[in-house]
């Protein structure tokens, strides 16, 4: 679906793009990055910094990203912030890329990487004007075309419109490991946690290890065998792509964990399949929480914390009073203050709890990393 760049930068920027969306609306520019053409979801991502670790999130699997911020590669691309071996995203949107990078760390520029990894982008774009219409609209599918790949409008919104939508895709297999690993505990290890990847980010269990937890990281698909086999002291569910109304499989999983009350955490694609093992439904929002900067609420201390978010999807549950469920009693923990979209899960007669944001946060801000802590204690107590 996309086509690696050719032509050198200086060229580049007198190559012509477009960015199709399938009700219509078409934006130009040039090309940046490979140059070709692309499809997937048209999101928008609200985050001044930290560009490197949203090009490398899993959870942007065929989705193409709008940067809101209006100059992206400032700091170039280094080789220590990737959030995994590759960059994910479809395509790339940005308004006005910075001509060179300036940071100690950087080993070459954001446009030479996208050309590398073959990410067709655009930039030139009034990427305001897209973040408004998308909010108006909702997400969509849309495709960047460049180069040869340009052709008349109709044309390109009728490839556009043949490409597969966001909703109902199962898409965790496709960035998940393949075989399991280990990330070891730094220092004295003190408990071991079974972590099912579903396209998690290489921060995740670098936070556990931090903590004295030793991670075994499982296939997509392992079975409740495969979790109990590293005798885990507790499970995690990671964030991932797709919609989570696939993920029968792993939900059959996760029911198995809570009916022996084993210590569970789940993050972002984690908090829904929670969400879904407790018997509530999951819904797509209209244009998704994209950014690092979203406000959230944990009902629990009534604290207001800065919070890093990628998900188009949401659980379906009751804000205003606590559900029973076959696993006990469950309350809505956090709260989006943006729109009162359902941002945690918390068990009261079980050592379970999920998140709909990002603790790990790479690139900041650091405000809920007490989770983890909180997940640690969790183990704690159930060992005591």
């Amino acid at each position: 679906m996309t086509a690696p760049a050719s032509t050198t930068t200086s060229r580049r920027g007198r190559i012509p793009a477009a960015y199709v969306l399938e009700d219509g609306r078409v934006f130009r520019g040039q090309a940046y990055g490979a140059v070709g053409e692309t499809f997937g979801e048209a999101v928008f991502n609200t985050g001044m910094t930290g560009y490197q670790e949203t090009l490398t999130d899993p959870s942007y699997h065929r989705q193409i990203v709008a940067m809101t911020a209006p100059q992206i590669g400032n700091t170039g691309v280094n080789d220590e912030d990737q959030e995994s071996s590759r960059i994910w995203v479809a395509g790339y949107v940005v308004r006005d890329p910075s001509r060179i990078s300036s940071n100690w760390r950087a080993k070459r520029s954001l446009d030479e990487e996208l050309q590398a990894q073959g990410i067709v982008g655009i930039s030139g774009v009034d990427t305001r004007a897209i973040t408004r219409h998308l909010r108006e609209a909702g997400a969509m599918r849309a495709g960047i075309f460049s180069g040869h790949a340009l052709a008349d409008d109709a044309t390109m919104l009728e490839r556009v419109r043949q490409a597969p939508a966001m909703e109902g895709a199962d898409l965790c297999g496709e960035v998940a490991t393949d075989e399991v690993y280990v990330v070891p505990a730094i220092g004295e290890k003190k408990f071991t946690v079974a972590a099912l990847d579903l396209g998690i980010k290489g921060m995740t269990p670098h936070r556990m290890a931090e903590r004295g937890i030793e991670v075994h990281v499982l296939p997509a698909n392992a079975t409740v065998e495969d979790v109990y086999a590293v005798n885990p002291d507790g499970v995690f569910f990671s964030n991932g792509p797709g919609d989570p109304a696939t993920a029968d499989g792993q939900v059959a999983v996760l029911r198995e964990v809570l009916g022996r009350r084993t210590p569970f955490f789940g993050i972002c694609f984690g908090n829904q399949l929670l969400g879904r093992a407790l018997g509530f439904g999951t819904y797509k929002l209209k244009y998704g929480h994209r950014g690092i900067n979203q406000p959230v609420q944990d009902r629990t201390t009534g604290k207001v914390e800065v919070t890093a978010h990628n998900h188009g999807f949401a659980v379906d549950a009751p804000l205003d009073r606590i559900s029973e469920t076959a696993f006990g009693r469950v309350e809505v923990s956090h709260v989006c203050l943006n729109d009162d979209v359902v941002e945690g899960l918390q068990c009261l007669d079980q050592p379970a709890f999920s998140v709909q944001y990002h603790p790990e946060a790479a690139a900041g801000p650091h405000d809920a990393a007490y989770l983890f802590d909180r997940f640690f204690a969790s183990m704690e107590g159930q060992r005591a």
